[in-house]
């Protein structure tokens, strides 16, 4: 199995690059915001996922080993194959796909193409646990950051749950709420209620 590539980036298309690689051209599949990336004549190093069909071997590129994991991670969800990972990966970071899979945020997954309502809810509810105990996740790293976790100090659950739903109330999408209450609750763990953590999630949004 293929793991890594690392040589001289031959040509780009839409979804894919070729990696010349001591003279033998590989076609890699890539997401949209590792293609960017890419340049052709640059030398580059990809991340690599090798699967293995009856009739094909397709190979998946990734700028880092965190999208490389958070690829895996979607794939075991039923309905999201490899093109619709990539599209999740294209529309949007590995940081807003963890965001929005923690804060149940829906809407913000449809944004990728082929990533309908019933398949988001599929992702949250499979995901939503597996996604808390990942490296990749950029979700400060004590439950008490993820409401619902189960496993936060009295009342946490509920003041993340209220501030998130407040923020939301005021026009801000959950996913983005639900980071700027986490970025909150690191910067200011110690006594915090659902006013304090309001504020500082309002001074994280409009920095």
């Amino acid at each position: 199995m293929i793991g890594k590539l690392s040589g001289r980036i031959d040509s780009v298309g839409d979804d894919w690059v070729i990696v010349d690689v001591g003279g033998v051209g590989y076609l890699v599949h890539c997401s949209g915001r590792a293609l960017a990336r890419l340049e052709p004549g640059a030398h580059a190093a990809l991340q690599i996922e090798t699967h293995v069909r009856e009739d094909s071997i397709v190979l998946y590129g990734f700028s880092d080993a965190g999208e490389r994991e958070l690829f895996r991670m979607l794939l075991q969800v039923q309905g999201v194959g490899g093109r619709v990972a990539l599209a999740l990966l294209t529309a949007l970071s590995p940081d807003e796909i963890v965001r929005s899979i923690a804060a149940e945020d829906r809407k913000m997954l449809t944004r990728a193409d082929g990533v309908g309502t019933r398949l988001a809810t599929r992702i949250v509810s499979e995901l939503r646990d597996r996604i808390q105990k990942t490296s990749i996740s950029q979700i400060p790293g004590s439950p008490a950051a993820v409401p619902g976790s189960g496993g936060a100090p009295d009342g946490v659950d509920e003041v993340v749950r209220d501030a998130v739903s407040a923020l939301v109330n005021l026009g801000y999408g959950r996913a983005e709420a639900f980071g700027a209450v986490s970025s909150a609750l690191r910067n200011n763990p110690e006594g915090a209620t659902v006013e304090t953590v309001i504020r500082a999630g309002l001074k994280e949004l409009s920095a």
